[in-house]
């Protein structure tokens, strides 16, 4: 019977300050969509951070006056090296071919170098890619080397900037989240003080504040459940139709956004949007209308 009462004054309430209940609503959906893309966007950096890393490389490349022995020496400390996993070596005509498909719409560029400008090297795949240091102080001095590249220092500085967009969205989703708990909380207020003397007539038959207190959290946590629904279909539709849509030709430079993650907010918002909404909620009542 308690629980038939308290669902029937969650629904009463909802519908008596529906304008409210909408405009929570869609705050929640707007703060709790940026909170799934910010924790998303923190996953595919760090899937992304795993793939790239175990694929890098470092390049070792020659000097143009580079003698056969000099080059078999090097490689052959390459091969004999308990650092290096594989070893690729790349001549002028191979690395000619690259750069013509690199830079294939930029026909100028292409038309004005040859094989003989492009230098050779060696494209060498660490068992540990932290072990840069060790392998660049190893082949820097030797015979034959003009310069050692770490494509991991190259990928520090992509990933700097997706950690500080990471960051931004973050903070855009902190914002519109304490403006979904001001709403929150003034949505109760406005709630508890139209019912107030409901209120005061269940305290003087003795009603324990549990009992008073469920409704208005319920309709918090029921407008916040709604909230986080809708932000994850926003979130799905993103993947659709941008992430697997018209930015699919974007995103190929980028580890995919899978499914399981997608689908992983749902619960994880949820939870979050129920969670604070209820402590809101529960809040406000005991420092507000003091039941």
């Amino acid at each position: 019977m308690r629980a038939k009462y308290v669902l029937a004054e969650v629904l009463v309430g909802l519908w008596r300050n529906v304008t409210m209940t909408i405009a929570m609503m869609i705050t929640m959906t707007v703060s709790l969509s940026m909170l799934g893309a910010s924790l998303l966007m923190y996953l595919q950096v760090e899937d992304m951070k795993e793939y790239y890393y175990s694929q890098v490389e470092v390049s070792i490349y020659l000097k143009t006056d580079v003698t056969p022995e000099q080059r078999t020496e090097i490689q052959t400390k390459l091969d004999t090296d308990e650092l290096v996993e594989k070893v690729d070596y790349e001549s002028k005509e191979a690395a000619y071919e690259n750069f013509k498909k690199l830079f294939h719409d930029a026909k100028a560029m292409v038309d004005s170098v040859g094989p003989n400008e492009m230098p050779e090297s060696f494209r060498v795949s660490l068992k540990d890619p932290t072990q840069f240091r060790a392998i660049d102080e190893g082949y820097r001095q030797l015979p034959g080397v003009q310069s050692v590249v770490d494509q991991q220092q190259l990928l520090a500085k992509v990933f700097d900037v997706l950690g500080a967009i990471q960051s931004m969205s973050l903070v855009v989703a902190a914002v519109m989240g304490i403006a979904a708990l001001l709403l929150v909380a003034n949505t109760i207020q406005v709630a508890a003080y139209s019912k107030r003397r409901e209120v005061a007539v269940m305290k003087l038959v003795g009603a324990s504040n549990w009992f008073i207190q469920m409704p208005f959290v319920l309709e918090a946590v029921f407008a916040a459940l709604l909230g986080a629904i809708l932000a994850g279909v926003m979130l799905v539709l993103a993947k659709v139709f941008l992430l697997d849509g018209s930015l699919a030709a974007l995103t190929n430079l980028l580890t995919p956004v899978t499914w399981g993650d997608v689908l992983l907010m749902f619960p994880v918002l949820a939870g979050i949007g129920g969670v604070v909404s209820a402590v809101t909620a529960w809040i406000t009542l005991r420092f507000y209308i003091r039941v």
